[in-house]
């Protein structure tokens, strides 16, 4: 059972988890938090002593705060790594002198949790630090809660990580970490830590094609598949994001992440209190296998939501054969040739609303196209369920084409700087999710097409990246904060649409895997890794994606060949094994499928419902 102890006499708390153990101690003003170990489990007892032994020596240039093993440091006094939080208040003052002020324990059924408490010594600001830990886990949750209160007008955050995470003194650190682009997502990257920074980030506002944020280190590169130890972390987040990866002059190795602080100030009001998201951590001495299931485990067990489905049910999503042409007829042919293979779920994708031909139009306005559905959804959706599948619908809600009818009544709406090109992406622009007017209208545009379908599946998209990020009506008054609200306020807009119809699930998507993290996963079942689904590909996108996250929520689809993507041509069987190593989806066309292939096809899908239903965890046992 995890179990959390404090000593007093050594001033340290003691985090004993499954197979590890984390502590920490005051210093001896009470004015910081030093690190005093993270690794394999020993006695209480030992942790506590090793508090008298964790001090660095001196150096000219240095301090004594300078140089320890902070566990979270502010900007302030002799610091001049990374630090965790910085600030100014109302006067001007940016730094930051803290005491320790209180702490606490609370225990919540399979979890317990810790915090610390930091008092600025002359200013309103108070810093909670908090840790969870789960029986039966080697993770810890940390998060940092900052409160101002009141007196001393706003305080104006201006970098606000969430964790600093500290491995033991090595000689030598990998870093493996995950990068990529569009069509080549979750590739894994290798570099041996040398003096200096290396930094991670997306600057996009989600989480990025481009770098993932989840990290790993092992020392003198010693771990393999099945053994030596690692220290990982990961970021709960879907926004742009940080990770610092630190070597010190004197070879210490640290890993801080949380928000990105490019072009980001938060204003914080008098009486109000900001929670950062967790940077969680996980120790295992079994090497990248070992951090995988640690991590596939935890995520199973507490992130994701809770589901009816012992695995993910077969998908099948049209878009590959219709495109934007989607009509009721065509999609009820698809629908009756996916209904003989075994398909679970049926999925119309982009074009059936608005003046939806192609992406140039129709992207705000969630009504149904009459031309297509002249008798709206409901009849094409009685007869998939009649075929015994549930039905699914793609929606891209955080975007806008100039061409809509939204646009053209709110084009205030959208992110923009005055005097400024509004640069588009796919023909369109991105929503400003951060204004209440924006959150209010897509929660009621959404609620209500769930509220008159009998829609059971929801495909929730996102294909530009953020720029132009301005709000004027906002000047003078923090309209940086968007890149914070935007990413709460979807995290609401989809809470409050799984309150409201829970029998609903959802998939995020954002150009591919744009939009994967620990921070989405507790809002939908499943992802979309990547829109590339060339078999040979997704080999080495799935092996990355598994490093960090649990293939239960991977969706893979089969699709036709040449693919669209690396025009190469691969048997159905390979695209079928391949696929089914995650959650089985199929794309392809199924009108041009020979009588032969959609044999083969139903065969795979039945076997493939058979060796996963054996046992629930199965699909998490499909690992690298």
């Amino acid at each position: 059972m995890a179990d959390i102890t404090y000593n007093a006499a050594s001033k340290c708390w003691i985090l004993q988890l499954e197979g590890s153990t984390y502590c920490i101690g005051l210093s001896e003003d009470a004015s910081s938090l030093q690190h005093i170990y993270w690794g394999p489990r020993i006695a209480s007892a030992v942790a506590s002593e090793m508090v008298h032994s964790s001090a660095s020596l001196m150096g000219p240039f240095e301090s004594p705060t300078g140089i320890s093993r902070e566990e979270y440091a502010p900007w302030g006094e002799m610091r001049f790594g990374e630090p965790g939080l910085k600030v100014e208040y109302a006067d001007g003052t940016r730094a930051i002198e803290w005491v320790f002020d209180e702490h606490g324990f609370e225990r919540s059924g399979a979890s317990q949790t810790l915090w610390l408490r930091f008092r600025d010594q002359a200013y309103p600001l108070l810093v909670t630090l908090y840790y969870r830990i789960y029986d039966d886990h080697d993770v810890i949750e940390r998060w940092v809660q900052l409160e101002n209160t009141g007196g001393n007008g706003p305080v104006t955050i201006e970098q606000a990580l969430s964790a600093d995470w500290r491995p033991p003194r090595r000689e030598r650190y990998r870093l493996t970490y995950l990068h990529g682009r569009w069509g080549k997502e979750m590739q894994v990257a290798e570099v041996m830590l040398g003096p200096g920074k290396i930094i991670l980030e997306s600057r996009r506002g989600m989480t990025s094609h481009q770098f993932n944020p989840w990290v790993a280190l092992d020392p003198e590169a010693n771990a393999t598949e099945e053994s030596g130890e690692v220290w990982s972390a990961a970021l709960a987040w879907s926004g742009s994001w940080k990770i610092v990866v630190e070597t010190t002059p004197r070879g210490e190795v640290h890993c801080i992440g949380g928000l990105n602080d490019f072009d980001f100030r938060y204003h914080l009001a008098e009486g109000e209190q900001l929670d950062l998201p967790a940077f969680v951590g996980l120790y295992s001495s079994k090497g990248f296998g070992g951090i995988s299931r640690g991590w596939h485990a935890y995520e199973r067990e507490h992130i994701l939501p809770e589901t009816p489905d012992a695995v993910r049910p077969v998908l099948y999503n049209s878009w590959e054969a219709t495109t934007f042409a989607v009509n009721e007829q065509n999609q009820l042919e698809l629908a009756e040739k996916a209904a003989k293979l075994g398909v679970e779920v049926f999925v119309v994708d982009d074009g059936w609303f608005g003046a939806r031909d192609n992406d140039h139009a129709g992207l705000g306005d969630w009504t149904v196209n009459r031309e297509k559905f002249p008798r709206g959804l409901n009849p094409l959706i009685a007869q998939v369920n009649a075929l015994g599948m549930r039905f699914g619908l793609w929606v891209e809600p955080e975007m806008v084409n100039p061409n809509s009818d939204l646009y053209r009544t709110h084009p205030d709406w959208v992110y923009h700087f005055r005097q400024r090109t509004r640069s588009e992406g796919r023909n369109q622009l991105v929503l400003n999710l951060a204004r209440d007017d924006v959150r209010e209208w897509m929660f009621v545009t959404l609620n209500a097409l769930l509220s008159e379908h009998n829609i059971e599946f929801i495909k929730w998209d996102l294909n530009r990246s953020f720029s132009e990020p301005g709000w004027p009506d906002e000047v003078e008054r923090n309209p940086q904060r968007v890149w914070l609200d935007h990413v709460r306020n979807l995290y609401w807009v989809i809470d409050e649409l799984r309150r409201h119809h829970p029998h609903v699930a959802f998939e995020s998507c954002a150009g591919g895997g744009g939009r994967v993290d620990l921070g989405i996963l507790p809002r939908v079942e499943q992802v979309w890794p990547s829109d590339n689904t060339d078999a040979l590909d997704r080999l080495r996108i799935q092996e990355g994606f598994s490093y960090a996250y649990a293939p239960r929520v991977m969706m893979c689809w089969v699709t036709d060949c040449p693919n669209f993507v690396t025009k190469r041509t691969v048997p159905l069987s390979y695209r079928f094994h391949v696929a089914m190593a995650g959650s089985l989806g199929i794309g392809g066309d199924l009108s041009q499928w020979t009588p032969q292939e959609q044999e083969e096809a139903g065969g795979f899908i039945a076997m493939y419902k058979r060796c996963l239903l054996y046992t629930s965890d199965a699909a998490d046992d499909l690992t690298r």
